[in-house]
């Protein structure tokens, strides 16, 4: 048990990953769960985003600025993201929609991803693309389990704050970075949300004590 006067959270999130062996294998080599961080990497390459939402339909047009071609591998023959954002994938010459379909195993060897299998799952028909680079984009699980009982949170476990601030609905309690941003999640808005719930923390301690 610890005593405190005043409580920063900053527990961040975490990717969610489709549960296949090489995620963990080349994480890092070839395997990202974020386009915007790691893209740059995989200029005038091949690579494949997993997901269906608008955080894939994002992620696939950012990698078709970069990237020579793009998969963008969609489980069930129709997609969740706003129909603008589909209309904005489908238009665009540089990626290629597998419907029906799912990642079986990622390939690679020493150096990093070499490509996918994915598999038709209404014809169970396989296939192998080559490429370099696999981005996961099915959503992150913001690690605020902890404090359901106590903190106000929204239906997919963000903390809300008092919008500018990073005031929770608890007198003296904080939240910052990841785990109350689901928007932008970047290190660079968590480091600034960070500050402000340090310069929050610090006034609230000082009209305190």
């Amino acid at each position: 048990e610890i005593l405190a006067d005043s409580v920063i959270i900053a527990t961040g999130a975490s990717a969610k990953w489709l549960g296949l062996e090489g995620e963990t294998t080349f994480n890092g080599l070839g395997v990202s769960a974020c386009a915007v961080c790691d893209g740059f990497f995989y200029r005038n390459q091949t690579v494949a985003v997993v997901g269906a939402g608008d955080t894939a339909a994002e992620e696939a047009s950012y990698l078709a600025n970069l990237c020579t071609e793009v998969h963008l591998i969609v489980r069930r023959d129709q997609m969740r993201a706003s129909l603008i954002m589909q209309e904005r994938v489908k238009k665009n010459p540089k990626i290629t929609i597998h419907w029906n379909s799912e990642t079986e195993e990622i390939l690679g060897d020493a150096n990093g991803v070499t490509g996918i299998r994915i598999v038709n799952n209404i014809s169970k028909a396989t296939e192998e693309i080559a490429l370099t680079g696999f981005f996961v984009a099915i959503g992150h699980q913001p690690n605020t389990g902890i404090f359901k009982e106590f903190i106000t949170m929204d239906e997919a476990g963000y903390i809300k704050t008092i919008p500018g601030t990073t005031k929770t609905n608890v007198e003296g309690v904080f939240a910052c970075g990841d785990a109350q941003d689901h928007v932008y999640r970047q290190a660079v808005t968590a480091a600034g949300t960070g500050c402000m719930a340090a310069l929050d923390a610090e006034k609230f301690l000082d009209k305190e004590h």
